[in-house]
């Protein structure tokens, strides 16, 4: 296999990782909020509204696992070597792990909310505030990705 195949499919693993890793902490992460939901709107189905945000926060990770997968894909056709692959590779990784384990954390903070709304219905923003202190890393991790993304040099 050539330097460059060989740095091609490092690329592919990249973006790949970033999305994917990203994308099953969402959906681990919108678990928890969601099974604590069903069961505060059996009882009262007008709090919807106020849980919809607490339930779809943890899903965010995996649209900035998303956004950094598409920016990596958009540098394939010039990768040249395997150490360009390589350099991507680990681009991907901060908001492929930051992404992966800040989703699911912010899911429990997030059904916590739940848990607040449905006792206190007027404290849903309080409970959103918690759960979006936890996205303010995978926002770095976002940011440390796409500015390494940035750095690959072609020669």
């Amino acid at each position: 296999m050539s330097d460059q195949a060989l740095g091609i499919a490092m690329t592919i693993l990249g973006a790949a990782l970033a999305a994917g890793l990203a994308g099953i902490g969402s959906a681990i992460g919108i678990g928890y909020p969601a099974r604590a939901a069903t069961g505060v709107l059996a009882e009262d189905p007008g709090k919807f509204g106020s849980l919809f945000l607490l339930v779809v926060l943890p899903g965010t990770q995996g649209f900035y696992g998303f956004v950094a997968a598409f920016l990596i894909i958009g540098k394939i056709a010039q990768v040249a070597t395997f150490m360009q692959g390589l350099q991507f590779l680990f681009a991907a990784m901060p908001i492929a792990f930051v992404g992966l384990i800040s989703a699911i954390h912010q899911g429990k903070v997030s059904a916590a909310g739940v848990n607040l709304v449905a006792k206190r219905p007027k404290e849903v923003i309080k409970g959103v505030i918690l759960a979006a202190m936890v996205e303010t890393y995978a926002v770095l991790g976002l940011l440390i990705s796409f500015f390494l993304i940035n750095a690959v040099k072609f020669t």
